[in-house]
């Protein structure tokens, strides 16, 4: 959901200037840089992004006093980012969640031979589509939407606006649709950003137990077709899964980055933010992949590295035990 603002209006809440931008411009909605239209707002933060922001279509753009855009539609503000924050709060506000006494909303569209069980909750304008196993405990929220064929098993929660593919199972406990962790530090204190995108899951897709999936900060979060994660695993806001990945125990994923068709990212793997993994790639149990990987990577360690490389540098740390020995000896 949200709402219409004109520029001048939020530059006053704001407490910023405008620039080269008309003050009685609508503004709708907010959008990175390379999405945003005539009645988007979006943000400079990064100066490596400059270029980018003088080329962008967007109605209105965030900047601190010391960018140069040249005649770009500005609201110069001293702290872009948090700014941003509070611009997504007033343009896209939470809504209230449209409850009833009855377990499923009235406004629910529940296809044929869906069984929903007692405990379950199904919310207002969501679509369950033919064939559908809701198990007790079960919390669906608004405008959600599952495919033919999903099971979602007990205390499964889907927060506003989840897509679920065909045939998609989710097993007890997991959360697809949380906000995703993002917060800004404004005069000490650490200020949210508001999340207000969503969670999207292909076809044939299966999601273990304890598994937690962040909704986009604007847009969707994407689980690939035919993927399967196992129990434990956290994806955060805005990353992208392709299809047929292997996630397994106790990963990590953080924000933005994009993971290839057919990766496997083994036990206990962490991925840092706003990186890529290119497809078919391989990482080991246990490792950190701290940088971008092309296509066909088989690495492991923390960082991780090419797997060849890490066996070397494990085997010489083998030998240091006897080779300090060795030393210790000679200088008696």
């Amino acid at each position: 959901m949200s709402q219409s603002i004109t520029a001048k209006a939020l530059a006053e809440m704001l407490g910023g200037a405008l620039r080269h931008c008309p003050p009685d411009r609508p503004l709708s909605e907010v959008r990175p840089l390379e999405e945003a239209q005539a009645g988007a707002l979006s943000f400079l933060a990064n100066k490596k992004y400059a270029a980018q922001a003088r080329e962008a279509k967007a109605g209105l753009i965030l900047a601190d006093p010391q960018a140069d855009l040249g005649d770009q539609p500005t609201l110069v503000v001293e702290n872009p980012y948090w700014c941003f924050a509070q611009a997504i709060g007033i343009l896209h506000p939470e809504p209230e969640p449209a409850w009833t006494e009855a377990p499923i909303h009235p406004s629910a569209q529940i296809g044929p031979g869906v069984r929903v069980a007692p405990g379950a909750t199904v919310g207002a304008r969501t679509v369950i589509a033919q064939g559908c196993v809701i198990h007790p405990g079960v919390h669906i929220g608004d405008d959600c939407v599952l495919g033919e064929d999903c099971e979602l098993f007990p205390g499964v929660v889907l927060y506003r606006r989840t897509k679920l593919g065909r045939n998609v199972s989710v097993h007890a406990n997991s959360v697809l649709g949380s906000d995703g962790y993002g917060y800004v530090l404004v005069d000490g204190h650490h200020r949210k950003v508001p999340q207000v995108g969503w969670v999207e899951v292909g076809d044939e897709v299966e999601i273990g137990a304890c598994v937690t999936v962040d909704r986009g900060v604007l847009g969707p979060t994407r689980i690939g077709s035919g993927t399967k994660i196992d129990n434990q695993v956290q994806v955060a806001h805005n990353v992208q899964v392709g299809e047929h990945c292997l996630l397994v125990s106790q990963s990590g994923i953080s924000g933005s980055t994009k993971i290839g068709r057919y990766v496997t990212l083994a036990g206990k793997v962490g991925v840092v933010g706003h990186i890529e993994i290119g497809e078919k790639s391989v990482v080991g149990g246990n490792s950190v992949v701290a940088k971008s990987l092309p296509p066909g990577s088989f690495v492991t360690g923390y960082p991780a590295r090419p797997h060849r490389e890490w066996m070397e540098v494990q085997a010489a740390v083998n030998r240091l035990p006897a080779l300090l020995k060795k030393l210790r000896a000679k200088g008696e």
